[in-house]
């Protein structure tokens, strides 16, 4: 790939430059990381020898074996991240249910976790577009996730998320159930084609309510696009000019045209695609988190579970349920390939 990169015929191809840049710095990093665990072997069997040899090394020992264990665990999920669009950047959005308060609320709480995990692993996030709750929370808000296999570890969260706890908001303190959806598709680059027609596009301006600071709230900033055709509806108003709201609400819409149009094509997405549109209600969530009255977070899909509610919800447990997920879709995808063989 070096050898590639330094041809001079490569230099007059930039999109094929790109492309093989992208991908030597990837396979750097799996090489990197697989040297790392090597080295990280290496000093656990020290360690062990040391113990046989009567030296007082389990402290030692266990810090080895579970830093050894966090990077396989890491480089697993890595391996599983093999679908066409999971290098790409996310674009995820929440949208509170039924329960006025009580679910905007929640909607908040997940907006948080997701944006501490994204803080966690090194990912740029950007509040597009924010509505927010009469009392509390937010009604919906819509996050661009940039990073290095941002879709593909958030590709699982879509879906329903339920939340049952003593409500901050009851004067009888009384348990509640709240739930919230969330969706996420990838960000589509300038390297995939979509076909966005003018006349098929209704661009409306209005004066942003969000953030964005004075000026914001005097003008008409804030844009929003529907795609005729399809219905898709996007806007942006947390820029502080009508002409970066509107670039980034099409951005939006691309990845939302591409999502579209790639789960109504793909047989095997179909059900997806349909499932993504049911009531956001009890019977359909994805994810239980319960704070009262015993803490647990459990996902339906995988069984996986967590009694450590609080470290799920500040984001530093989420990468167990992430490659839970995708050990599960590699599980159900091998199961389509024999049904369809």
């Amino acid at each position: 790939m070096e050898a590639q990169l330094h041809d001079p015929t490569v230099w007059q191809q930039p999109a094929r430059m790109s492309q093989l840049a992208q991908e030597k710095t990837r396979l750097e990093g799996f090489l990197a990381e697989a040297q790392r665990i090597e080295r990280q072997l290496e000093d656990l069997q020290v360690y062990l020898e040391l113990a046989r040899e009567g030296e007082s090394v389990e402290t030692e020992f266990r810090q080895a074996a579970e830093r050894l264990e966090r990077a396989l665990q890491e480089m697993e999920t890595r391996l599983l991240l093999n679908e066409e669009d999971d290098e790409r950047n996310a674009i995820l959005s929440i949208h509170a249910g039924a329960g006025g308060t009580e679910a905007q609320d929640w909607a908040e709480l997940l907006l948080r976790m997701y944006l501490r995990w994204a803080e966690e692993h090194g990912l740029k996030t950007q509040i597009v577009d924010i509505l927010a709750g009469e009392e509390a929370g937010i009604k919906s808000v819509t996050v661009r996730v940039e990073g290095p296999y941002a879709f593909g570890r958030l590709k699982g969260e879509t879906g329903v998320h339920r939340l049952v706890r003593i409500s901050p908001f009851d004067a009888n303190r009384r348990r509640h159930t709240s739930f919230a959806s969330v969706f996420v598709i990838p960000e589509v680059e300038d390297d995939i084609e979509v076909e966005i027609r003018p006349e098929d596009l209704r661009i409306e301006t209005f004066r942003a309510g969000g953030h964005g600071g004075q000026h914001v709230n005097m003008t008409d900033s804030a844009v929003r696009i529907t795609h005729i055709p399809t219905g898709i509806v996007v806007q942006c108003q947390n820029e502080r000019s009508q002409h970066q709201n509107k670039r980034i609400a099409l951005r939006i819409l691309r990845a939302r045209l591409y999502d579209y149009y790639k789960r109504k094509q793909e047989e095997e997405f179909q059900q997806k695609f349909e499932s993504a549109k049911t009531d956001i209600s009890f019977g359909h969530q994805i994810r239980s988190y319960i704070l009262h009255p015993y803490k647990l977070v459990k996902d339906h899909r995988t069984g996986h579970e967590d009694p450590q509610a609080e470290l799920v919800l500040d984001g530093e447990h989420l990468d167990d349920f992430i490659r839970a997920y995708l050990i599960y879709r590699r599980r159900q995808k091998g199961m389509a390939d024999i049904v369809r063989a």
